[in-house]
Order: C-alpha cells, then structure tokens, then sequence
C-alpha cells in the first residue's frame, strides 16, 4: 500500500460515509485518480464496497445450523396411539453453532451465520449463543420457525424415533454467497456444516477454494453427504463419522484398516486432511501428504455425549489455529470432547482455553506446553 492510498484508508477509517468528492476536495486528488486509489483498496480488501465498509477483524466463520434440540423420555414402555408420561430437556443445538460457541468459550474470535425464525426459540437461541459468539451474520426469517430436532428416548435412553423440522434452510437464497462474501473474505477459516442447500453449499467451498480461505467441513450425517461436491479441492478438514465416512466413501468399514482405506478415497477427492471418528474408540486421521494415525480415547466417565462430536471440531480448529500439526490438533480435538462429556449440556459451561490444556497434558504427553497455546 502506497502513501496516497494509506492517506485515503485513514480518511475512510475516520468517516466511513465520506464521498470520493470530498476525498478529491481534501486531497486535491482529481475524482479519476481518488476513483482508482478507491478500486485498490477494494480490490486488496482494506475496505469493502462503495460503502467503504471496513473489514472487521480477522476470525472463524461458522456457517450452517442452530437449532433447538428437545428429548423426551418415557418413563415406562413406550406405548403408541395413547399418552406417555415422559420428562423432557430443551438444549442449544446445530453443528455450527455449536461449533461456534465451543470457539468462542475458547477464545477464538467467531462469527455465527445461521438461520432462525422470529420466534422465541430463535429469540432463546440468540441470548444463548451471543456471549461468546458474534451473531450479526445470523438471519432472522419472518414467518418460519426455528429448526428443531426432537429425540424421542426410552426407558433406556435409547432413541426410539427422532423428528427433525428443518424447513427454514430451504429459505437460504440463491445470493446467499453475493450476500455474505464480506464476511468469507475477512475470515481467518470457515467452518461448513451440511445443513444448508446443496447450491449454497457448493458455492461456499469453491469460493473458499478460489479464495484460498481455509474451510473444514462437518458432515452431520450419512444422508447430507451426498450434498458435498463430487470433488473436495480446496477443503483444508473434512471431519466425518463411521457411518458418513462409508457414504462419502462407497466402502463398508469392519476394521481399523478400512478406516484409512475410507480416509484415502475422500482424500483422493481433494481434501487435505480427513479424521474420522470412532465413537469411544477415538479417531483416525489421514493427510494428503501421508501422515496417518489412529488415537484412542481414554476411559472416563461419561455424563452425556450429546455435543462431543461438535466440541472434538471445535478443539481441532483450535489446534490448527494455534499452528499445530495434524496430530496435535487432533489430540487437543478429543481432548475437547472430554471435556464435554463431563457435562449434561451441549457445550460445557466450563470450557476454556486453561482448562482444554490441562485435559490435554493430562491424557496427551506431546512435550507441547501452554505457552504452545496461548
């Protein structure tokens, strides 16, 4: 950046509703020449659009789902076509926010883009997430309700049914990305559940690809792969369950070793990094560039394990952040899930960057220390 078009930001930053005219006026730059000193600063993203808008600091951009989660459990054999005395729990939920929130109790600047109804669940949603999370992306639809996922358990805790109202993400526009691009531009990484249309979607992970923002993408379920391209150039994690991992793959996996043979083909797709989670038996992980490994979950006890999965993103999004390599951020990954999985909520209250360390050190011995972290 030169010394005109530093003077020029330096007006913007001090009014950014200044005209080029008075920029001329104050400069004695000619309109031409404020003009193309203008179009730089757009172009090299120091300001965004006629509006000089200023870029906001850099951050995580979670895009995708928040919705409520509801389980209901019956207290006795579940009977159907009469009523069942049952209890139930409302909780914050969809993987991106989630992920979000799991972020932000961590320090990372992050941003949530999400749709949600003008409703009070939505209203609930907002208060929930907005301390730790930026929300301003975040639309409010008139007329729709919140997405809701409604988990119906038995006397066990096992599901018996599950209902998920979703309509509200078949209302993302066709210009959701012309829309939104200022805030994929000023992003450090972009987080992408696949709860949004395929279009969008496909949209998000070019535009990153071209961009060179780095993107991780959660795939939430067997069913919403097949919402992914048919090539994943460009996305820096792809993290999947067992189950999604054999949809993306076409390959059934029985063994440790159908694992990688799953993890090669999605890389083979384009991915750089692929981690596929194994329940309580931990997870793998595979590199384009042939770093590879298995790592094992330790035994603690568990209080519920809703939200693990989220929390095991968020902590490896954390790591690379913080310029680990592959197997640390997916140390510090499990280490977050841990962390979870001693609470009842979705997100551990008690999440902080001091306390995903200590977990860490304490079931992961890498000779990584804090000052690694922070």
């Amino acid at each position: 950046m030169n010394n005109l078009e530093a003077m020029v930001l330096e007006m913007v930053k001090s009014n950014q509703f200044i005209s080029e005219q008075q920029i001329s006026e104050k400069t004695g730059l000619s309109q031409a020449e404020t003009g193309i000193i203008i179009s730089s600063l757009i172009q090299s993203g120091k300001i965004i659009g006629r509006a000089f808008v200023l870029p906001e600091e850099k951050k995580v951009l979670c895009i995708g789902g928040a919705n409520i989660d509801r389980k209901i459990q019956v207290l006795d054999q579940l009977k159907f076509g009469t009523s069942n005395p049952s209890v139930s729990t409302k909780s914050k939920g969809g993987v991106a926010r989630n992920v979000a929130e799991n972020l932000g109790r961590l320090g990372i600047t992050t941003s949530l883009l999400a749709y949600i109804g003008e409703d009070t669940e939505g209203e609930w949603l907002l208060q929930e997430t907005k301390d730790y999370v930026n929300m301003n992306p975040t639309k409010i639809i008139n007329g729709k309700s919140t997405g809701t996922y409604t988990a119906v358990l038995d006397t066990e805790g096992e599901m018996t049914v599950a209902l998920a109202d979703m309509a509200i993400y078949d209302e993302v526009e066709e210009s959701f990305l012309e829309r939104n691009w200022h805030h994929l531009q000023n992003s450090e990484m972009v987080f992408l559940d696949t709860n949004f249309p395929i279009s969008v979607i496909h949209q998000v992970i070019e535009s990153c690809r071209k961009a060179d923002i780095p993107i991780c993408i959660s795939t939430v379920s067997a069913s919403k792969t097949k919402k992914l391209p048919a090539s994943l150039e460009g996305v820096t994690w792809l993290i999947a369950n067992h189950k999604e991992a054999e949809a993306l793959s076409d390959l059934e996996i029985r063994t440790e070793g159908d694992f990688f043979r799953a993890a090669e083909v999605i890389l083979r797709k384009g991915a750089e990094r692929v981690v596929i989670t194994r329940g309580n038996q931990g997870l793998i992980y595979f590199t384009k560039d042939g770093r590879a490994g298995a790592l094992v979950a330790p035994e603690i006890p568990v209080i519920d394990v809703t939200g693990a999965g989220d929390s095991l993103t968020a902590g490896i999004l954390f790591g690379h952040l913080k310029g680990l390599h592959t197997e640390d951020s997916c140390k510090l990954g499990l280490a977050c899930s841990l962390i979870t999985i001693q609470s009842n909520e979705t997100v551990n209250p008690e999440l902080n960057s001091q306390k995903l360390i200590s977990f860490y050190q304490k079931y992961f011995t890498t000779g990584v220390t804090q000052r690694g972290f922070l």
